[in-house]
């Protein structure tokens, strides 16, 4: 939970924040020929594919929470991978009363540390905030995660580097075993 509560205030504040540049580090510190524009959260604004997910950020609370210096890996659902889910299950989960819910299904997308997709071998497992476990799933040229529901997302748009983490859009939403399945 701890995770969680981080990670929302971190993706809360770096969706928020801004446009400072600095330079990014992969996962092992080194760093990488790419320049930061913004945090996560601001980043993730500007994007027209993410804007079913900021939506879901915004409802479960989680915009203001973002405010630290903590790394993390958001593998971020865009809006075609949440018109994936069944009928009515996006706005059952923002109502106020899902605000729990909602957050456990947001932090089942975010890895702490920064990872590049160069980081992402095949057979990695990563543990989200959440504790949920993503096992990456490398395929002709292409990157996929799987969660241990046996729900596979792929990576469509990789290595976007942000001051506080890394942004890898999917095309499908990992639900935690609690949350909605798609269909």
């Amino acid at each position: 939970m701890r995770h969680t509560f981080c990670f929302s205030l971190l993706l809360g504040s770096l969706l928020i924040l801004g446009l400072g540049a600095r330079p990014a580090a992969a996962q092992t510190g080194e760093a990488v020929n790419a320049t930061a524009n913004g945090t996560l959260l601001g980043m993730s604004k500007l994007s027209t594919e993410h804007t079913t997910l900021m939506k879901a950020v915004k409802a479960a609370g989680l915009e203001e929470a973002a405010r630290g210096t903590t790394k993390y890996t958001v593998f971020a659902p865009t809006n075609a991978a949440f018109d994936k889910l069944p009928a009515g299950k996006l706005n059952e989960l923002l109502r106020p009363a899902n605000k729990g819910r909602l957050a456990q299904l947001i932090g089942a997308h975010v890895v702490p540390g920064s990872y590049l997709a160069a980081n992402l071998t095949d057979g990695l497992q990563l543990q989200t905030v959440q504790g949920e476990t993503l096992t990456v799933v490398r395929q002709a040229g292409g990157i996929a995660l799987r969660n241990s529901q046996g729900t596979v997302a792929t990576v469509v748009n990789d290595d976007i580097v942000a001051e506080n983490g890394i942004i890898h859009s999917i095309d499908a939403v990992l639900a935690p075993a609690a949350a909605p399945a798609q269909k």
